[in-house]
């Protein structure tokens, strides 16, 4: 199963690069950059994990607690270049798997990556989503 990743970021260099660091490790990156497309995309892929720019990308409690709902094998991880997001309080406890400081170290992604991996997210029997308790 091709392990693809979703990578929304509004700034397309930044999503190249991100995506770049993906293919080196053989994961497939999806370029995106809006919320629709996202949406989208998720629902036509095999796309296991989103990693989404929360500073470029405008997105509130409500919408991450919706994609992460309407989408619960899918793990979701954030960038940022802010440690603190009080706006984003319920999303970054409840619906997030993990955010990322940016700029994005690459041995910190690929630990990230790793551990969704080891959670079953690219496994053939669907056992996506949160780790089970």
């Amino acid at each position: 199963m091709e392990k693809e990743v979703a990578v929304l970021d509004a700034n397309e260099l930044k999503c190249r690069e991100i995506c770049g660091l993906l293919q080196k490790w053989n994961y497939s990156g999806a370029q995106l950059h809006s919320l629709p497309t996202l949406e989208e995309h998720i629902q036509k892929s095999t796309c296991q994990v989103v990693i989404m720019d929360i500073d470029t990308v405008p997105i509130d409690n409500r919408t991450i607690r919706q994609l992460t709902l309407k989408n619960p094998g899918v793990y979701f991880l954030c960038l940022s270049e802010n440690r603190f997001h009080p706006e984003l309080k319920e999303a970054l406890c409840y619906h997030i798997y993990a955010c990322i400081k940016k700029p994005v170290d690459p041995e910190e992604l690929q630990y990230w990556l790793r551990s969704i991996d080891k959670n079953g997210a690219w496994s053939d029997d669907d056992g996506g989503g949160w780790p089970k308790s």
